[in-house]
């Protein structure tokens, strides 16, 4: 099952590299990984989705806190939360096919963000199954480019 993980850690020397190494060294697979600087400048908020079932979790989620810069972990899988991801699409564009590929941009509220005489660059955001199909789309024009982030996540603060 995919676990999306929020893990809080001090900005310092070599965190990240442990964070990561935490899970090659251990044989766990890391899906996406984003690290960004939060609303404290001190700390870095890392999102993490990694497959596993309770136990491997856990088991990361313990490891994950006993790593010194670890200041907080949350796993945000059973928690209801917000999730987005950005891709960077560069797609092969004629005359004859940029107003197909402007209706597909519509269609998933992608924006053109760069055009050129030979290519047309979107900008995709949504959760990763948007922005899968959205390329789906558009590998019939021919892709040049995809640049892709990990996802980010927040815990919703919303309550019925």
């Amino acid at each position: 099952m995919r676990h999306t993980l929020s893990v809080l850690f001090e900005n310092s020397f070599n965190a990240i590299p442990r964070i990561a190494g935490l899970f090659s060294g251990r044989g766990y697979n890391i899906t996406s990984i984003s690290f960004g600087q939060g609303e404290d400048p001190e700390v870095t908020r890392a999102t993490i989705t990694t497959d596993g079932d309770e136990r491997i979790i856990e088991q990361i989620a313990k490891q994950l806190n006993k790593l010194v810069d670890v200041v907080k972990v949350i796993d945000l899988t059973y928690e209801p939360f917000v999730e987005r991801e950005l891709a960077l699409v560069k797609v092969q564009a004629t005359p004859s096919t940029r107003a197909e590929i402007m209706q597909i941009t519509d269609i998933f509220r992608a924006k053109i963000i760069d055009v050129s005489g030979k290519t047309v660059t979107i900008e995709i955001t949504g959760k990763s199954d948007k922005i899968d199909a959205a390329i789906g789309m558009l590998e019939a024009f021919g892709i040049r480019e995809i640049a892709r982030t990990g996802a980010v996540a927040l815990k919703r603060e919303f309550k019925k």
